[in-house]
């Protein structure tokens, strides 16, 4: 049961770049527990939206509320948002300078004060779970880019945030390894990980996702329980979505 109590609620939020508006009265609330896939055409503001509910895009205007924070200037609330928000992104981002092992540690280190010694079995836990234990002392370089955006999905867990973001995680993938990072996700999903996910991946969304959300032009333009949606859109616009995607 979903704890009714949003711990993102994004009230009315627009983004503008200069003259452009990348997103346009967009509203949303995710739940404890929820799983919300965002889909869509490129440029429709998906990527943008996930950006803003971290502080990686600034919010122009509206109000952006996380775990009962609301996101503003106030550098002590971006902080504390970032403890409670992980974001696992298109690419890797690892330090290709740091281990495996030390790309997982560094951030419970110096953000949440954790001792080498909790951070490192902390990593070991989180490696054991996404099914890289072995690759604790490579360098990212050594690794396959699947395996590497599982070590990015480790790093995230390792910060024990509440909220798990992912921007496009397997759209720099080569095909075979999609599926070993999709399993990592739908494991986590089914643990209860509340996961935010902009994908093409419909399969998994049809899979994990509570609720679908279709946005075009930096508007929501449809949420529905996936049932609905795959089967019966509202939307002339969803529909014709659907269906290319789909046909791929």
């Amino acid at each position: 049961m979903l704890d009714r109590t949003p711990i993102i609620d994004i009230r009315g939020v627009n983004k503008f770049y200069d003259g452009f508006q990348a997103l346009t009265d967009v509203s949303l609330s995710v739940f404890s527990g929820q799983r919300v896939v965002i889909c869509g055409p490129s440029g429709s503001g998906k990527s943008t939206l996930i950006r803003c509910i971290n502080r990686l895009e600034e919010h122009s205007s509206g109000q952006l509320i996380v775990d009962g924070t609301e996101l503003n200037d106030e550098t002590r609330n971006i902080r504390a948002i970032r403890q409670e928000v992980g974001m696992v992104f298109q690419q890797f981002n690892l330090f290709p300078h740091l281990t495996v092992l030390e790309n997982l540690t560094i951030g419970p280190m110096r953000v949440r004060r954790a001792s080498r010694r909790d951070a490192e079995a902390t990593a070991r836990k989180y490696l054991e779970r996404v099914h890289i234990p072995e690759q604790a002392d490579k360098y990212p370089s050594q690794l396959s880019g699947g395996q590497q955006q599982r070590v990015a999905i480790a790093r995230s867990l390792c910060m024990e945030t509440r909220v798990m973001l992912f921007d496009e995680p397997t759209s720099a993938l080569d095909p075979e390894m999609i599926g070993e990072v999709l399993e990592v996700m739908v494991e986590l999903a089914d643990s209860g990980m509340t996961m935010i996910v902009v994908t093409h991946e419909m399969g998994f969304a049809r899979r994990v996702a509570d609720l679908m959300v279709f946005m075009e032009a930096g508007r929501i333009v449809e949420t529905a329980p996936p049932e609905k949606f795959f089967t019966n859109p509202e939307s002339e616009r969803c529909r014709v979505f659907l269906e290319q995607i789909l046909s791929h």
